[in-house]
């Protein structure tokens, strides 16, 4: 059961017992399987889209969302609104995904580092225990290879990010290692390929488990010819950190200002002059069609005569900013580049209508199938099963979430950032760089608009969380950063000089010194 803290200390009490039972277990190099005892094993459908935000979905009111599949999904089952993703970048989400770990165990720390082949992915389990297996769309992995994976019976994928429509007549899909042909929209394409799959399936015979994985809505935002221009006339709001002025301005981090105008800001978007307004519009007509393809996956499960005995998941695979902090994209730790969207449904394991508070994470998804699909999960996973949450059991679940982030090559805006995030508090800290760092009080500033870690009040709980969250990351084996001498194929670290590109922001004020401070030389 989760326990809401409404005092700081109450908070650290709670921290330091749960934190120091943090341990790890070896990671094993071979897949042996543990069935659960007279366990029935779900078919389990997981569909994972690409940089879809958190509260980007119609039924969350957004004015630049039209969902009614994902809509469906919330109110036949179950919501996750504190969905997480432990690093908010591609290729170490999914990494995380697929094994189970944090990014510092599978080090797979950026969208150019491959995979340990010796690290299991939990869909061997699912094949070595006799169930059909399939993956269907972006891997992009740690490498550009579209190569069948381990864990699979049945493989359709791409090289890298992929592309919405094949640029040449030439462009293909791997298909069980073969060259096929992409035929056009690739959201289309794939659910295509996922119902055809589904309908050769025989679950009484031998369950499954179908890994759907949408290139959308990923940056370059095209939407389907269905969906073009369906929000033109739409008006959203933007967040107040949009703006650089403001009275949170002075204790923001100097390197997070000096990004407003470079590859990752809203003056210098992708090195271009394009109109937020017009990104946000393309990036939710885009999004219709990943709900399209959730549509017409449910309903092949119900021409089946099974949806309503099969796990659908649907999930982002970290999510995105719209100016929030001056940003566009992800990577960072504030709410909107690491919460994503979460939906279960299944009626015959749990009612709809539920919401879940407990703080979830993508590394939860890997113990999650496996339990549904009757097998234990290995010890040296870091994420757990949520079926008992799903099921209303009482449980005794984390009360403190760690995200890591490492410094890119090819991307060096943004520093390495570590933080922890509990239940009212999210403590931020930057590796590598003198700079400030951040605590927000996320009950009473959601936006995380007044950076409290520099006010005297809270230095006391900025000290303990950060003592907290570098002792969690000891405990996990996180504090060797796992750096790859990858060299950048292009740079995206230009600033544009028209909009103040030439000058450093200020320092920020909480690491100015009031009076002489006297010390250690």
């Amino acid at each position: 059961m989760k326990i809401k803290f409404t005092v700081a200390m109450g908070l650290l009490a709670a921290w330091a017992g749960s934190i120091s039972s943090a341990t790890t277990a070896p990671i094993p190099q071979e897949v042996i399987i543990n069935q659960i005892q007279r366990a029935k094993p779900r078919n389990v459908v997981f569909i994972l889209s690409d940089d879809h935000r958190y509260d980007a979905m119609s039924f969350l009111g957004h004015p630049l969302a039209e969902t009614p599949n994902m809509d469906r999904l919330a109110h036949e089952g179950a919501y996750f609104p504190n969905a997480m993703v432990t690093t908010s970048l591609c290729s170490p989400s999914r990494a995380s995904i697929m094994t189970g770990l944090y990014t510092f165990r599978h080090r797979v720390a950026d969208n150019g580092t491959p995979m340990d082949p010796s690290i299991p992915f939990f869909a061997q389990y699912l094949q070595q225990a006799g169930y059909a297996t399939a993956f269907l769309g972006k891997w992009h992995m740690g490498s550009d290879g579209d190569e069948p994976q381990r864990g699979y019976d049945h493989w359709v994928s791409f090289p890298g990010q992929g592309v919405y429509y094949p640029p040449t007549p030439d462009y293909t899909l791997n298909v069980d290692g073969q060259r096929v042909p992409q035929k056009g929209y690739i959201t289309d394409e794939l659910t295509d390929y996922a119902v055809d799959w589904l309908e050769q399936q025989k679950p009484e015979e031998k369950p499954f488990f179908l890994y759907l994985s949408h290139k959308a809505v990923h940056a370059g935002f095209t939407p389907a010819p269905r969906d073009l221009g369906r929000f033109a006339d739409r008006q959203w709001t933007r967040p107040a950190l949009a703006s650089p002025h403001g009275d949170w301005n002075q204790n923001q981090p100097r390197w997070l200002r000096d990004q407003r105008n470079s590859w990752h800001g809203i003056d210098f978007p992708y090195h271009t002059e394009t109109d937020l307004d017009d990104l946000y519009k393309a990036y939710g007509e885009t999004l219709c069609g990943v709900d399209d393809s959730i549509g017409r996956v449910m309903a092949q499960l119900e021409r089946m005569g099974i949806a309503d005995e099969t796990l659908v998941i649907y999930m982002g695979d970290n999510g995105f900013m719209f100016g929030e902090h001056g940003l566009i994209d992800k990577r960072v730790a504030y709410e909107a580049s690491i919460r994503v969207p979460l939906l279960m449904r299944c009626p015959a394991m749990f009612p709809g209508g539920a919401v879940i508070d407990e703080v979830v994470a993508n590394i939860d998804i890997a113990p999650t199938i496996m339990e549904v699909m009757g097998l234990n999960a290995p010890p040296h996973f870091d994420g757990r099963s949520v079926v008992p949450l799903l099921e209303g059991q009482p449980t005794d679940w984390r009360e403190q979430f760690l995200y890591v982030y490492y410094w890119e090559r090819a991307f060096p805006q943004t520093p390495t950032t570590f933080a922890l995030r509990g239940d009212r508090y999210k403590l931020i800290t930057y590796h590598g760089i003198w700079d400030a760092d951040e605590l927000f009080d996320l009950q009473s500033d959601p936006a995380e608009l007044h950076n409290l870690r520099y006010e005297p009040e809270y230095s006391k709980l900025a000290y303990e969380m950060e003592t907290r969250l570098f002792k969690m990351m000891d405990d996990l084996g996180g504090t060797e950063i796992p750096l790859h001498p990858t060299p950048a194929r292009r740079l995206r670290n230009y600033r544009d000089g028209d909009r103040g590109g030439r000058q450093a922001a200020d320092f920020p004020d909480g690491l100015i010194a009031k009076e002489s401070v006297g010390g250690d030389h």
